[in-house]
């Protein structure tokens, strides 16, 4: 006899199977964190080397008082230097924290007297003495500075920065700053408002120029991708730097800050700092939980080092700390939207950020060349968070090219999240070949690539090649690629933010008054660690006096000093100390997040949506702009076929070297046709040459024939195409092939004579 299980049961059985799996994949993935953060802590455990022990008691004595006065001189020293700091940020503070910038600037367009006031502002960059006159032709530059907790202005923080690029290349440079309090009921949509007046400011300003490129550094790169998603028509190419746009992304074992608002509850913490503040939020948390990622470095070797070079080190201490000691407010809705949106909700690639009047900031609407910068050694916008969102919302590099999108991504080896902006070396780096390529980036194909910069044999210059990529390579680069946690962390979060608006909200914004918030400021600990070393404390003042009769009988130890040795292992030591602890710190906050968060998905308690899918490969080749593409395949002339020919060895290839791309851009801009276009129709005309080229390889190459009926516009193009690839040698055996393939189909031999055609059979 058969026995039928019911319905009822057979699906309750089907839940409790699944249920099981997930709680078993969840297992493993707590396993596979607890192994990777052993990995990550056992170097930790090894002994630093000790120096060598004293030569004899003299040498030893005499070794010891030369340190002992030494350091003593260097104490007094530092302290003053930490005076000073402290002075400067009191003046700071009472000057409203305006921005850093080293570059004279005057006021275009003050936010604040906008219809919808916010406390953001338009400048220009005034040329300074050293630099050429700014040519009103060259495509301005816009920079966005992050309003993370500091002030604005660490683009332009130095010489050798992202103005001073843009500013030695005489291209017109404007920056969006923005003031320490906001406008009272100011949002983040308003901002955004703002910020496209400000672009439509630049184009009436410079109206024979290309759009301008919109730089965002940090968080200003979200920013800058809600202006090019919402308003693409007013934003060229968008540069995105150490900028994070996919928040749930990270290596397992690494990025702890991801966990952070999950092991606080979600979004109700901010919210209280920001009823506590009387309905703004303190700038100075952020700056905290920055600082707790490296505490080693940001709480102890920083100031080690002013100790240590304590002669030559204060300017550079006192210039850094006058941008890292001006903290910022927002008003509630600005941080819960942030939180809620990006940090917690990771909505922004998903398309599920309200822009208003029922519509949403969707990236698959950007249609200007977005060019990524991140690093290996950047712990606050990891690869993943700067990256993964390409994976997100694109289906494959396939769909990039479709929808005619180009993106280059280039990746430093080791530098930490604030030197992607204020190292010198960066910006004579990375940022001069951005800016390089952004003069070149209307003649890049469409499609995914990344940028690499090598040093040129037996010279200074740099050799930069753009490389093909996959959506693959990105979900490599961007560690897991799906955590069931992260969706349950927004369901919890969602539903404490409803308890604490419900119960707490009320009673602590009676009890708040401005007094109250502005005692809770000057008594954050960031804050008060920079007033109590200032002359506003009466203790303080001997110092200043000390320090001058310290420069003038100065005796600094001798380098070989072997205490000196001692001093640099204890600090050290210290600094390894520090690190361990947060090292045990984060292994302990992951492998919590994910016991918590990571079960309570798989026993469905708070799992996440299935995301949307990206279109599949059917659908993309039925989309109305790939079918008109195609249905042109043997339509047009000779300006269609070079195109086409140049992106078919360029795919062959598999990138293209700067040197051909500046030829190929050299072509564009002076030779007919393509000299009579304009530029928004060059860059159409590219679009849809790469749209056939990739969908339909074959085709596109058989038909190269039709396009070009004349022998002599053959001739002409396929020596146009052969001096944009340059000699022969050099382009691979793809490369070689694939042009061997183009002379055949139009008949061409080496020569550039018809096959078969020797006397001329062909009409010109």
């Amino acid at each position: 006899m058969t026995v039928v299980t019911p319905q009822p049961a057979r699906d309750l059985m089907l839940r409790g199977a699944e249920t099981m799996s997930r709680v078993m994949d969840q297992a493993r993935t707590l396993a596979d964190v607890a192994r990777r953060q052993a990995e990550t802590l056992r170097p930790d455990l090894s002994p630093a080397q000790a120096p060598p022990p004293p030569a004899n008691p003299v040498a030893f004595v005499r070794d010891a008082a030369e340190y002992a006065l030494d350091a003593a001189q260097r104490s007094v020293l530092f302290w003053d230097t930490m005076r000073q700091a402290g002075n400067t940020f009191s003046e700071h503070e009472e000057a409203g924290c305006p921005p850093v910038l080293v570059f004279e600037h005057e006021m275009v367009v003050d936010g604040r007297t906008l219809s919808r006031p916010c406390n953001y502002a338009l400048v220009q960059i005034k040329v300074p003495e050293g630099c050429p006159a700014t040519d009103p032709k060259l495509r301005p530059f816009v920079i966005i500075d992050p309003r993370a907790g500091h002030g604005a202005g660490i683009g332009g923080f130095k010489s050798d920065s992202q103005v001073g690029v843009a500013l030695r290349r005489g291209h017109p440079v404007y920056f969006v700053i923005f003031f320490r309090a906001p406008e009272p009921g100011q949002t983040i949509l308003d901002i955004t408002q703002a910020e496209g007046i400000f672009l439509r400011k630049v184009h009436e300003a410079h109206p024979e120029a290309p759009k301008p490129v919109v730089i965002g550094n940090c968080q200003g790169g979200w920013a800058v991708m809600m202006l090019g998603a919402s308003q693409p028509e007013l934003t060229g190419a968008l540069v995105l730097n150490g900028a994070p746009l996919s928040y749930w992304a990270g290596e397992r074992g690494r990025n702890p800050m991801r966990y952070l608002g999950g092991l606080a509850g979600g979004s109700w913490p901010a919210a209280l700092l920001a009823d506590l503040g009387n309905g703004k939020f303190d700038g100075a948390n952020l700056v905290l939980n920055f600082e707790s990622l490296s505490p080693g470095n940001t709480w102890f070797k920083k100031y080690y080092n002013l100790f240590q070079k304590a002669d030559t080190e204060a300017e550079r201490f006192l210039e850094f700390e006058r941008w890292w000691g001006g903290y910022f407010l927002m008003n509630r809705d600005e941080i819960r939207w942030i939180v809620e949106n990006l940090f917690i909700g990771d909505r922004f690639a998903r398309g599920e950020i309200s822009a208003g009047g029922g519509a949403t900031f969707n990236m698959r609407a950007v249609r200007s060349p977005v060019v990524v910068f991140a690093s290996a050694g950047d712990n606050i916008t990891p690869p993943g968070q700067a990256l993964r969102w390409i994976a997100d919302v694109y289906r494959d590099e396939q769909e990039i090219k479709t929808l005619g999108q180009t993106i280059v991504y280039l990746m430093h080896d080791e530098i930490g999240h604030l030197g992607i902006f204020v190292s010198g070396a960066v910006a004579l780096k990375e940022h001069s070949e951005i800016a390089e390529l952004l003069t070149l980036i209307d003649s890049v194909a469409p499609g995914l690539y990344e940028m690499l910069i090598t040093r040129e044999p037996d010279s200074n210059a740099w050799h930069v090649e753009l490389k093909e990529r996959t959506i693959a390579d990105i979900r490599a680069r961007s560690g897991e690629a799906k955590n069931e946690a992260f969706p349950a962390v927004a369901k919890i979060s969602a539903l404490n933010q409803s308890l604490y608006d419900l119960f707490a909200a009320p009673v602590v914004r009676q009890l708040a008054t401005e007094e109250t918030a502005e005692t809770r400021r000057k008594l954050h600990p960031l804050r008060l660690r920079r007033t109590l070393v200032s002359d506003k404390n009466p203790l303080v003042a001997p110092v200043q006096g000390l320090a001058e009769q310290v420069r003038r009988h100065r005796a600094p130890a001798r380098p070989d000093n072997p205490f000196l040795a001692w001093e640099r292992l204890w600090a050290d030591n210290v600094e390894r100390s520090i690190d361990t602890w947060r090292d045990w710190r984060d292994a302990w906050t992951e492998m919590a997040f994910h016991g918590v968060y990571g079960m309570m998905a798989a026993v469905g308690v708070a799992g996440g949506e299935t995301p949307e899918e990206p279109p599949s490969a059917a659908a993309l080749a039925n989309a109305p702009e790939v079918r008109q593409a195609l249905a042109r395949i043997s339509a047009g002339g000779y300006a269609e076929a070079v195109v086409r020919m140049m992106i078919l060895l360029a795919q062959a290839r598999g990138g293209v070297r700067r040197s051909r791309l500046a030829r190929s851009n050299a072509v564009m801009q002076t030779e007919p046709p393509f000299s009579e276009m304009t530029a928004s129709a060059r860059q159409a005309l590219i679009r849809e040459q790469t749209v056939i080229a990739s969908m339909a390889p074959a085709e596109a190459l058989v038909s190269l024939p039709k396009l070009l009926p004349k022998l002599a516009d053959r001739r002409r193009a396929m020596a146009m195409v052969e001096g944009v690839a340059g000699p022969e040698e050099e382009l691979g055996d793809a490369a070689q092939a694939m042009l061997t393939q183009l002379r055949s189909t139009l008949g061409l031999t080496g020569g550039l004579v018809p096959v078969g055609y020797e006397s001329a059979a062909m009409p010109d």
